[in-house]
């Protein structure tokens, strides 16, 4: 009996729209992650791009449990001598509130080219409205 690889050829892609509204951030990171790689299809395949497209609106109202909105700190780094800047997770969540969905799910993907591809995948909005109505997204409940 042989093991099943799945051929780039053969792969087809759905598009599931995902209400961030009142959602915990790690917990729905997860699953978005499980989709965006395909782990949730009997056609998983480890070396390519198996996973559906996702698309997560409210993304402005989602949660953190416990302190973790004043006391959880994002980092980045502006690439010059003395440049890093620090940011809560509530001035975040108010400043760009697609960005800390995005940084969730981007340290549960794959750390390389396929990770980066997985990612292009995930389409994130503050607000209720889409501009994807054309690809007919199927509403998932995480």
């Amino acid at each position: 009996m042989k093991t099943y690889q799945a051929k780039k050829e053969e792969l087809e892609y759905k598009w599931y729209l995902v209400n961030a509204d009142g959602k915990v951030l790690g917990r729905m990171a997860t699953e978005l992650a499980k989709i965006l790689k395909g782990k949730n299809k009997p056609t998983y395949t480890p070396h390519l791009d198996t996973g559906d497209f996702v698309i997560v609106v409210n993304a402005g109202k989602v949660t953190l449990t416990g302190k973790k909105m004043k006391d959880k700190i994002y980092y980045h780094h502006t690439g010059y001598p003395g440049g890093i800047k620090e940011m809560t997770a509530e001035k975040l969540l108010a400043k760009k509130p697609t960005e800390m969905i995005r940084i969730a799910v981007k340290g549960m993907l794959p750390k390389n080219s396929l990770g980066r591809q997985m990612l292009r995948k995930l389409k994130i909005y503050a607000g209720p409205n889409h501009p994807h109505e054309a690809q007919k997204p199927v509403s998932l409940e995480i």
